[in-house]
């Protein structure tokens, strides 16, 4: 358990929360832990949702299909941060998503509604949790009003912009999680429309790119 708390003690969620009251707070929780393949199914779409899950090694992607079958990715999460804990919160009995494991990846689960309610035992770290739970929340919505923001936008070229300022932050090279046709899942475009526009913004000096390593150039730095 102590490798895994050298991991997981970076998630908010375990803010304040020593090493002391770590196992006993797993216990609580009925914690477990699962490893799985790249591309194994950790949550399918129409589960049941019981708990959530903290990445403690690799990385999973939430992905979900429109009607017409396509597969549009919504996260990419990498270790220390987790999933489910958004449907937990608003008591979704089955998930509306599909989580699947980008790479070989260990994955700790954790009963949430012994995560965000107080036990029996009244666990003074309970009351840590809540609170570091609400934190958490409020800034997953930041983040879906971030992407929202990236899809609104009219042009490819002005979601390219968008999704690289999101990515970068005040860095002018930067990697970002997808390849070409997950970024255009991501970006809900185009693959060809995306790598045209991409390699004349290259030409236009605007970027340069190596595969998923992208570097910002001096007009974008400029406007």
């Amino acid at each position: 358990m102590k490798n895994i708390y050298n991991v997981v003690k970076y998630n908010q969620l375990f803010y304040g929360i020593g090493d002391n009251d770590f196992e006993k707070m797993l216990y609580c929780m009925g914690a477990k832990i699962k490893g799985y393949d790249k591309g194994d199914i950790i949550l399918l779409a129409g589960d049941k949702i019981y708990c959530i899950g903290l990445v403690v090694s690799g990385s999973v992607r939430v992905i979900e299909e429109d009607e017409k079958g396509n597969t549009i990715i919504l996260a990419e999460i990498a270790a220390p941060e987790m999933f489910g804990e958004v449907f937990a919160c608003v008591e979704i009995d089955h998930s509306p998503v599909t989580v699947q494991a980008s790479e070989k990846c260990d994955v700790l689960f954790v009963n949430y509604r012994k995560a965000v309610t107080s036990c029996s035992s009244a666990c003074g770290f309970h009351s840590l949790l809540i609170a570091n739970m609400l934190k958490i929340i409020a800034q997953k919505n930041l983040l879906l009003n971030k992407k929202i923001d990236i899809l609104s936008k009219r042009t490819t070229r002005d979601k390219l912009l968008a999704f690289f300022d999101a990515y970068r932050g005040d860095a002018k090279q930067f990697t970002v999680p997808f390849n070409r046709e997950e970024m255009a899942c991501y970006l809900c475009v185009d693959r060809s429309a995306m790598s045209y526009e991409l390699c004349k913004m290259r030409d236009e000096g605007l970027i340069k790119f190596n595969r998923n390593a992208f570097e910002i150039g001096v007009k974008v730095e400029k406007t």
